[in-house]
Formats: structure tokens, C-alpha cells, sequence
């Protein structure tokens, strides 16, 4: 007796169904190592929306440290830190979704409003007055709408290589998280994402960094391997999604900033253009000032922490001549 097309549907839709099954059990299996290399560092403060986790370090003039896409607080506790905290009394925030810090919901359809908001109240329950900002890529764009939404609780913005601006196209290193729909999105963070991030990881790294080199321990002291989780990859994409509308309303309100507004980035950004997102901002905010480093590229604290340290400094001394 042949094979009727009823069987090889059968058979077809079984061997899919296995194979998610495995996929999704990979996945699992390669998140619980990450998660075992790479444990909460810091504490853990509970928002409306649900937990942020920090870390905190040092006395003097508060600074948030808020990172860019696909990160988490290690970006800043791998050099950054450590340089400031004689200084100032720094905290570095995994932002919704990301490192350890819960997503909640509002932040699925507000990415930046409601991340500045999740932000903000975890540095008040820390007893945390007017702190000066430092976002990183991603992070600048927070840093800015948390600037906008609440002008009388942040001191100043040090933004370095910010996101200021929509891109006509989204980077390669990050064109696989670019997934519209919210189920597709789902079904490859339990799946596919984490496979993938496994085989490409080091690629995708080298163009982050670039042209600068990826730190042999960046999967550990710098959290790299905290992407390789399906729920990192989920928060990911859907703050890349939901930027195409959330940065229109961002851009549109930057002539009300009245505060010192610093931008550094590297000459050599593979990332984001300083044209564009640094230069080109001095005709939007009143008062900015905008530098760039020689040779650098995005990945800006970990691998230029000495001057971007000596930024901030600069940016702190307008704040608190």
C-alpha cells in the first residue's frame, strides 16, 4: 500500500513538532549556562511594572548609567565603574527586559517612555535626587526621554554614541531581531534566536565593536553571553520594532531640553553615524556639546573607559561647577 498525502502530512507535521521541541530545549539548556556564568551582580528594586536590577557604587553627585541594545549593566561594571566611583555615587541599570530586570507590559507598546519611567522610579526608591545620565546607544535615546518626560529630576545628559535619531535602516549585526509581529517574534526567541546567536555570536560581536577589538572575556565580565537567552532576544527585537514610532515623538520635543547635554562618540562608529546622531543634534539642543574619539568605535565603555570617564567628568563639571 502507497503513502497517501494524509501520512506525509502526518509525518511532515511531527518532525516540525520535534524539531521545535529540541530547539526550544537547546535554548533553555544554553540560557541556564548563561545565566550560571553570568549571575545578578548587584540588588534588585521593585517599580510598578516589576523589578529593575542595579548595581551601585561609590558617594558623591549621583550618575544612572543606562546601556544600549542587546546589553546589560556589565557593559559599565567591566572598566567604567570602577572609574568613577571615587567621584560620584554611580548606578547601572539593566533596562527592562534586559540583563536581569523584569520587561512589564507597558513597555511592549512604549519602549522609550515606558523604560524612562521603570528607570526613574527605581532611582527614587533608592532616595536617588536629580542624577546626571549617561546612556549608551540605545540607552542615549532612554537617557533623552526620561530628559523630556521629567526635566526636573535629571541634572544632565552625557550621552555616549546615542542613539538620537531614526535610521533609514536597521544595522546588519542587527538585522536578525528586526521581526514585526509579535507571535513570530515569540516562536524564534524560543527557537531559532538562541542556535543562532550560538553559531554567529562572534560575528555579530566583531561588527558591534568594530573597527576595535572584542575583549576575550566580554561573555563573562562583560555579559555577553546574558544574550544568548530567549528572552533577551524577545525584549531585543521588540525594542528595535517599537523604536520606529517611539523616536518620531523623541526628536519632536528636543527644543524643550534646558539642561547641559555632552555627546561623545568614536570617528570609526560602525554602528551609528556621529554625523547623524551626534552633529547633527547641535541645531536640535540648545547648549550641546559634542566630541568624538579618534579611531573608536560603538562599544565606547569598554573599550575607551579612561576617556569616557574623563567625558562624563566634563559633563559633571557643568552640572556641579
Amino acid at each position: 500500500m502507497g503513502t497517501t498525502p494524509l501520512t506525509l502530512g502526518v509525518v511532515l507535521l511531527a518532525t516540525i513538532a520535534l524539531s521545535l521541541w529540541g530547539l526550544r530545549r537547546f535554548s533553555a539548556r544554553v540560557a541556564r549556562r548563561a545565566e550560571t556564568a553570568v549571575p545578578p551582580a548587584g540588588r534588585f528594586v521593585d517599580t510598578a511594572e516589576g523589578r529593575v536590577h542595579l548595581v551601585e557604587a561609590g558617594q558623591g553627585p549621583p550618575l544612572v548609567l543606562i546601556h544600549g541594545l542587546g546589553g546589560q549593566l556589565q557593559h559599565f561594571s567591566y572598566a567604567l565603574i570602577e572609574r568613577l566611583a571615587d567621584d560620584f555615587h554611580v548606578i547601572a541599570v539593566d533596562r527592562p527586559g534586559s540583563g536581569y530586570s523584569e520587561r512589564g507590559s507597558a513597555a511592549e507598546a512604549a519602549v522609550l517612555t515606558a523604560q524612562a519611567r521603570r528607570i526613574r522610579e527605581a532611582w527614587r526608591a533608592l532616595g536617588i535626587e536629580r542624577p546626571l545620565l549617561v546612556g549608551h546607544s540605545l540607552g542615549g535615546a532612554v537617557a533623552l526621554a526620561l530628559a523630556e518626560n521629567y526635566p526636573g529630576d535629571v541634572a544632565g545628559l552625557a550621552l555616549l554614541a546615542p542613539l538620537t535619531g531614526q535610521e533609514t535602516e536597521v544595522p546588519p549585526a542587527f538585522r536578525g531581531m528586526a521581526i514585526r509581529s509579535p507571535r513570530w517574534r515569540r516562536l524564534v526567541a524560543d527557537t531559532l534566536a538562541v542556535p543562532f546567536g550560538v553559531r554567529y555570536s562572534s560575528r555579530m560581536l566583531a561588527a558591534i565593536f568594530a573597527p576595535e577589538p572584542v575583549p576575550a572575556d566580554f561573555a563573562t565580565r562583560g555579559g555577553g553571553l546574558l544574550t544568548l537567552r530567549p528572552q533577551a532576544f524577545y525584549a531585543n527585537s521588540t525594542d528595535l520594532a517599537m523604536l520606529e514610532h517611539a523616536l518620531p515623538q523623541l526628536v519632536d520635543r528636543y527644543h524643550e531640553l534646558r539642561l547641559p547635554v555632552g555627546i561623545l562618540f568614536g570617528e570609526r562608529d560602525a554602528i551609528l553615524d556621529p554625523a547623524r546622531h551626534g552633529m547633527a543634534m547641535r541645531d536640535k539642543v540648545p547648549g550641546l556639546a559634542v566630541e568624538t574619539l579618534p579611531e573608536a568605535g560603538h562599544m565606547l565603555p569598554l573599550t575607551r573607559p579612561d576617556e569616557t570617564a574623563a567625558f562624563i567628568r566634563r559633563v559633571a563639571s557643568r552640572v556641579h561647577p
